[in-house]
Formats: structure tokens, sequence, C-alpha cells
């Protein structure tokens, strides 16, 4: 492969490399040969990292760019002397799976729940041992600009195709006890996304009745956006849990590694509540394990997976750091707000159908509604996460941070990621966002007018 010659592409590669994943826009900032530069030095990489690498698994999302991509990111990796399995449609979570299953690293091109003109890559090595920016993806973008040389290999390397759904379909079904199941109602909003896909899949041979809306796979998104963290992308969910009169909603991202829920009466729950009442659930199964919970969790998820037996520790936001901390402590689970759920059991990665799965039992254990069920992991208001438009997010930070520490000289402060202040009855967690000129502010407090007060005098603070 011939190393790319516009003296620009460095500029490029830094554009669409993330944090955790490579992501942009098709093709202005992302385009084919960049995906067979990148396939290059994904399969180089995975190369180096065991001194071997017999294939790499390729899956993607449906989205329209799809095949060009596949195509251009396979030509890559072939071009290093490594074969490649096809997964073909997969969500990104059986994509994780079956690098677990099968032993051998992994890639699914997909851009999550970004709009239509997105595309990009989630990548993993053999066992599904994540990939971010401190994990090798600055490595690989730094192989993708300069360029690798073909690899001369007899036998040349082949490519073959294999359904894995069937193998994730039986993986999920063992985390929950089937004769504890009861047909329930759930509607599954899949948002023309891959859970259109896995999700009917999974929820076949079970006792729930299963309605999905949006289930056609089309990337072109025609329905709403397949990010239901935004309340409206849950719109179309709400109405129709109460016109089928619903015990639960699913909302699943593009990917379908992400999952929020409804309850029966139409109300949505937090990543932070999702994640106490599966990390109760977990405890039952694995008494007194360590669970994982991000900092911007509610204070609930601490406090509950203490009342149960467990150890909480809390950690940063991020995929690939959760996953490397659950390797290091053994955690039986770990959940983070934004509707991540990491399962030690399902190789660390994380999945929400497991997740929701698990929430299923617990309903179908308890008998409850889950409006009921709800209840007691409900403890406190929040502001939700609050985005805001400044000059220099990291500037801002430290002018709060003086403030508080000047003002509120008892109040602890931590940087573990970004900045929390903990005032005792309420806290707050400032974060840059690592691809925007943004603010990102997650506070909580005893109610929802503390709330609003609180998140008004922070700003203020940034403000002036």
């Amino acid at each position: 492969m011939t190393p790319p010659a516009d003296p620009s592409v460095a500029a490029r590669f830094d554009q669409v490399v993330k944090a955790y994943d490579i992501r942009g826009t098709v093709p202005d900032q992302l385009d084919a040969p960049m995906f067979e530069s990148f396939g290059a030095a994904f399969a180089r990489f995975a190369v180096d990292d065991g001194g071997s690498c017999e294939r790499v698994l390729v899956a993607h999302d449906m989205r329209p760019t799809a095949p060009e991509l596949v195509a251009a990111f396979t030509k890559g990796i072939l071009s290093q002397g490594v074969a490649v399995l096809h997964l073909g449609l997969c969500s990104t979570d059986e994509l994780f799976f079956a690098s677990g299953r099968y032993d051998a690293p992994g890639a699914q091109l997909t851009a999550s729940h970004n709009p239509a003109q997105y595309n990009g890559i989630k990548l993993c090595l053999a066992g599904a041992r994540p990939i971010g920016e401190d994990s090798g993806l600055q490595t690989i973008k730094a192989m993708a600009i300069a360029g690798i040389a073909p690899v001369e290999v007899d036998p040349a390397p082949t490519v073959s195709e294999h359904d894995a759904l069937p193998d994730f379909v039986a993986h999920v079904h063992s985390f929950v006890d089937h004769t504890l199941l009861r047909p329930l109602k759930v509607v599954a909003d899949t948002a023309n996304g891959m859970g259109g896909l896995v999700a009917p899949a999974v929820f076949a041979g079970l006792p729930f009745q299963l309605d999905v809306l949006f289930g056609e796979l089309d990337g072109t998104f025609p329905n709403h956006p397949a990010d239901p963290i935004q309340p409206e992308n849950q719109r179309d969910l709400q109405a129709r849990v109460l016109e089928l009169g619903a015990d639960v909603g699913l909302a699943f991202d593009g990917d379908a590694d992400r999952v929020f829920l409804v309850d029966d009466k139409a109300e949505l729950l937090s990543g932070s509540l999702t994640t106490a009442i599966v990390a109760k659930v977990m405890l039952k199964k694995h008494p007194g394990a360590t669970i994982l919970h991000n900092l911007i969790c509610s204070n609930a998820v601490p406090e509950v997976i203490r009342e149960n037996g467990g150890t909480p520790i809390r950690t940063r936001v991020g995929h690939s750091l959760i996953k490397k901390i659950m390797a290091d402590t053994g955690a039986a689970f770990g959940g983070e707000h934004s509707g991540h759920y990491y399962f030690q059991d399902n190789f660390r990665a994380d999945s929400g159908i497991i997740a929701a799965l698990v929430v299923l039992e617990e309903l179908s254990r308890s008998g409850e509604r889950l409006s009921e069920l709800r209840k007691p992991f409900e403890r406190y208001a929040a502001s939700g996460e609050i985005n805001f438009e400044v000059d220099d997010p990291k500037a801002s930070i430290e002018t709060v941070a003086l403030a508080y520490a000047a003002n509120h000289p008892d109040a602890a402060q931590d940087r573990l990621d970004g900045l929390t202040v903990d005032l005792g009855d309420w806290w707050f967690n400032l974060r840059p966002s690592n691809t925007e000129p943004l603010l990102r502010l997650n506070l909580e407090a005893a109610t929802a007018p503390d709330v609003a007060q609180h998140v008004a005098e922070v700003e203020a603070i940034f403000r002036t």
C-alpha cells in the first residue's frame, strides 16, 4: 500500500481519531483510502501485540457507506498477510463477544449514535481487550499516517464469512435463569439500527411478548436519531409503551451496545438507575463482588452496592479504562451513566441487551412493575449531562475550582476526570469534551429545585 502523499494527511487522521474510537463524516473526513490505511495499521498492531495474528474479525452496522469502507478496511488487513473473517451485520456488543469467544482481534465499522453521514471503527484485541487512546489507538494512528509496506506471505491470506449471531444469542441467554421469566410485554425501539437484527433474535424463544419499533435496518435513520440518551428520541417508545400497556420499553442506540429503559408508566430510567438495579442483581449472583461505576453516576449507585455487600470502585468515564480496571480488580459488573453496562462474564465488554435481560429477570422474579421496582433506587435529583459552549473548557474548570476552594474550603475536590466537587448534600462534575470546545456538567442534589439553583450557581462562575 502506498503511503498517502497529501502533506495534510496527519491533520486528517488527527481529526477522526477520538479517545475511544475512530469516527467522522464520510467522505470529507473519512474515506476509503483512510480505512485501508487503518486496516493495515490495525493488522500490524495486532501482529506486534502477540507476535502473530492469524485473522481479524470484521463486522459493520447498517450505514449506507459500510460496503465500500469494509472492502477498503479488509484490503488493508490482507496487505499485512493476515486473514479476515467477515461477520457481516453485527451490533458492537456482538463483535466484542465474537472477539472474546473466537480469541481474535476485532473491528466494528460503525459511528454508533451519530447521524447517517458519519462512519467509524471500534477496535479490540483478541479476547475483546480494549483499544483506546492510551492503549494503542495513538500507535495505530501513527502507523496509518506513516503508511505500512505490504507483507508477502505464502499462501496468501483469505477472506471467509461467519454468522456469530446464534452463538451470541446463546451467550446472552446464559445471563438469566429462564425458569424465572414471566410473559412480560416489551417494546424495543431500535431506531432503524442494529437492534432491529439482534433484539428479535435474542427474544426469540423467551417468554416475552416483543414489539419492535423501527426495526428495519436503515442507516439513514428515517424516523428519529439513534441516540437514546436524548429524551426527545424516546418519545415514540414512550407512546408505544402506553398504547400497548407494556411492562418495559427498551431504547437502543445505532450499534445497539447501549440501552435505556422506560417503565410501564412511560417514565425514563437514567443510566445510573439501571446501573443500580443491575448491580443489586449481580451481587445476588456474585456475593461480595467488586462493582465499578463511573464518577458521574448517582451517589445512589455506590450506596446500593455497599448495602448489598459489594465493593464499589469509582472510575473515570470511558470504556477502555473501565475494561482495564475490571481486569485488574476482577469486578463482576460496571455501569456508566451513559447507558454502557459491562459484565465480567461477557469478556468485560459492555452489552445493552444483556443488561436489559437482567432487569427483565428481576422484574419476573419480584412480580413488581418497573415503576415500583425503581423507587428504592431513586434517592436524588440530577441535572443530566448539560453541555456548555465555552472558549477554553480547561480554563473554565480552573476558574470553578478556585472559586469553590475559596468559598467552600471544606468541600472535597478531585481531578479523577475533569473536576468533581462534593459539598455534602450536593455534588457536581465538570469535564471538557474530547472533541469539541464544550464543558460538560453533571450535578446531583436532594431535589429538582436544588439542582436548578446549583446549576445556575456553577454556570455563573465560569461565565464571569
